[in-house]
């Protein structure tokens, strides 16, 4: 054989072996491909990184025990439902499930971007959550998504300035019941009752055990808490403030979070569920006089509205100057975290929204952030599932992942100040989903703002009225002034009698 038939024989056994090599190589790949095809994938879309850790740990926990892949995603929160609509009509990728505010709920579902929920077991229930969280997840009488977190407003207060003040009390009825019983045993003695000089043990001072003391105070401090706003401003009145303390009381004038509920007990916004147009009730004469309370305020307090925010009135709380204000879910960590940096050397408490008064009640403004199952997913089951295992196994674990407050009912914390916060959101308004009051937030912001400073509070709640009615109907709508009757307004007495 000549050497050039050599070399080509030589070239051919080359070829020959790496085509087998390829083809070797290439149906492994193609096996791979196939496995991976096979492979249940889901995709799920968020917007909050403060999650990013938590569902991707718990992505991971359920493709251990489900044999399912989870790939989260986070999204801005702009337009998010655009997004959505946009991947599942022109994209293999889009969300078979997605983290949304719950009024979001009415555009999700007539865009066919939430299904109604496939939950035989009953996990979406009363059993499991609070009556807010029900509603909140409800539409036309469908459950369209699983409660997963939510945010309210509730008191919060300066344990350390109370239990100081409860101290103080405490030894103030001690020495007068010191003072009594001295009296009546030097009576006694003036009587010739008792012999002279037995009186000396009844007159000496009184002190008791620290722990005694200690539980005394702890006992007492809940009856400080003003439950009523006219408790409330009565206690500033009496309450003589440590140096540091520039208010007793200070908020947001201006964030209708922080001010629904002093008329969210007398608006109806869509009834129970937010979802309905024909009951829609803000302008009446219990909403008027709620409002009215809220505008008395601004006398008392002499708040402008334009020099306050939220973050401003944490940090003069955090330093000591503020002794109560309302906040939000979030105050829990930041407080706790601050605490721990040495940034925040008081204790604190959290408390229900006062009343108003006696005869009118207060109803805080919640939100519940959902899980939704995308009416395009292919694979209903599986994300169902999936939501489920969030809302519901290791749900104990988001609130010390994110600082996220689960609206699951049932979980146990070791800080009682969630437990209070969970309270307050049993007895919320929650958000509503009418897409035809999607403006009416803003609008009511600034009603609020206007009525703080002085405007007439029937003519505006009747403006805000006529607004949102004619949205809701699409036709021009006229309400009737209500007018309350001069010796019925004003119900702070402001005297220093």
């Amino acid at each position: 054989m000549s050497l050039t038939k050599r070399v080509i024989s030589a070239f051919l056994v080359l070829v020959m072996l790496f085509s087998v090599l390829y083809l070797g190589n290439q149906k492994k790949e193609q096996d791979k491909l196939e496995v991976f095809d096979n492979t249940r994938t889901l995709h799920i879309w968020y917007t909050d990184e403060a999650l990013t850790d938590y569902i991707s740990s718990m992505a991971v926990k359920y493709n251990e025990e489900n044999g399912v892949r989870v790939i989260p995603t986070l999204q801005s929160g702009l337009e998010l439902l655009q997004k959505i609509n946009e991947a599942s009509l022109t994209s293999e990728y889009y969300p078979d499930l997605y983290i949304a505010s719950n009024d979001n709920m009415e555009k999700a579902y007539l865009a066919g971007l939430a299904m109604e929920i496939s939950d035989e077991e009953g996990v979406v229930s009363l059993e499991n959550f609070p009556e807010s969280a029900m509603h909140a997840v409800t539409y036309q009488q469908k459950i369209l998504g699983y409660p997963f977190y939510y945010e309210t407003s509730a008191l919060l207060y300066n344990m350390t300035y109370l239990e100081e003040l409860a101290k103080k009390e405490i030894q103030e009825e001690l020495d007068q019941a010191q003072e009594a019983a001295g009296q009546v045993a030097g009576d006694a003695e003036a009587s010739g009752e008792v012999e002279a000089g037995n009186t000396e043990e009844t007159q000496a001072t009184v002190s008791i055990p620290e722990e005694e003391m200690v539980e005394l105070v702890h006992e007492k401090v809940p009856s400080l808490i003003p439950q009523t706003f006219e408790a409330l401003l009565e206690f500033a009145d009496n309450y003589d403030a440590p140096q540091n303390v520039e208010a007793v009381f200070k908020w947001d004038v201006e964030d209708i979070f922080f001010n629904y509920f002093f008329a969210g007990n007398y608006m109806d916004i869509g009834g129970m569920c937010g979802d309905s147009k024909d009951s829609v009730d803000i302008y009446n004469e219990e909403a008027v006089r709620a409002l009215m309370v809220y505008q008395d305020l601004s006398d008392y307090f002499a708040i402008d509205a334009s020099d306050v925010e939220y973050d401003s009135v944490i940090q003069e709380f955090m330093e000591g100057k503020i002794v109560m204000t309302t906040a939000t879910t979030d105050i829990i960590r930041k407080l706790d975290t601050a605490k721990e940096n040495g940034e925040f050397i008081y204790d604190y408490g959290i408390a229900p929204i006062p009343k108003l008064n006696a005869e009118m009640d207060t109803k805080s403004l919640s939100v519940t952030n959902t899980i939704y199952v995308n009416g395009y997913t292919q694979m209903k089951k599986e994300a169902n599932d999936f939501a489920k295992y969030l809302v519901m196994q290791h749900a104990e674990d988001l609130y010390t992942a994110t600082g996220k407050v689960p609206a699951n009912k049932n979980i146990r914390y070791d800080n009682p100040n969630l437990d209070m916060f969970m309270d307050e959101y049993q007895d919320s308004a929650p958000m509503p989903k009418l897409m035809a009051i999607s403006n009416f937030w803003v609008k009511m912001e600034i009603m609020f703002e206007r009525i703080w400073n002085g405007e007439d509070v029937s003519g505006q709640l009747k403006q805000l009225s006529e607004e949102l009615m004619t949205q809701v109907t699409g036709e021009p709508y006229e309400e009737s002034y209500i007018k309350i009757e001069e010796e019925d307004e004003g119900f702070i007495d402001y005297s220093d009698d």
